[in-house]
């Protein structure tokens, strides 16, 4: 049961403290345990979450989490493209190989939003940015140490979601 505390301005829903608790808690267990999984295996824990926040952008089921993880994915391997194109436009475009870098990965993650199982605009830039921010020395094997690391990721949000329906519902 909820109860609502109501101000001048708005109503907020607050959940019982248990269900809070205990839903405040379950995150903070798997993210704890994920975030160990993935220093005990080298992988950075930062790439862990960006799956984690992927696995979230659309928790309403485990099928369109599946798909949120698609896209970042997908969002990674655009980067390595983006990548190439800037490397390949520098010499001749100079200052604006980059803009024609993000015009193109930005085409392709919002083009496709409405696009069902890729349509997670978001996901797709968070693989941009963890791609991006990570600066792998080489393109495939840094490709794979992503997707190895959100993969992690993703399998949290999914234990964490499972759990927190489970036992904070």
């Amino acid at each position: 049961m909820e109860t609502h505390t109501t101000t001048a301005q708005h109503t907020v829903d607050r959940p019982h403290t248990g269900r809070f608790v205990t839903y405040t808690a379950i995150a903070a267990v798997v993210a704890a345990a994920a975030a160990y999984t993935s220093t005990a295996l080298g992988l950075d824990a930062w790439v862990m979450f960006a799956g984690w926040v992927a696995w979230f952008t659309r928790p309403t089921s485990v099928r369109l989490g599946i798909h949120a993880i698609i896209c970042l994915w997908l969002g990674m391997a655009l980067a390595v493209l983006g990548h190439t194109i800037v490397g390949l436009a520098a010499p001749f475009a100079g200052a604006a190989a980059l803009p024609l870098g993000v015009l193109v990965l930005a085409s392709v993650a919002v083009g496709l939003r409405t696009t069902p199982v890729v349509n997670n605009m978001l996901a797709w830039f968070v693989g941009l940015v963890t791609f991006f921010a990570a600066e792998p020395e080489h393109m495939i094997p840094g490709l794979l140490t992503l997707i190895a690391g959100t993969a992690l990721g993703a399998v949290a949000g999914f234990t964490c979601q499972q759990l927190q329906h489970r036992f904070a519902t």
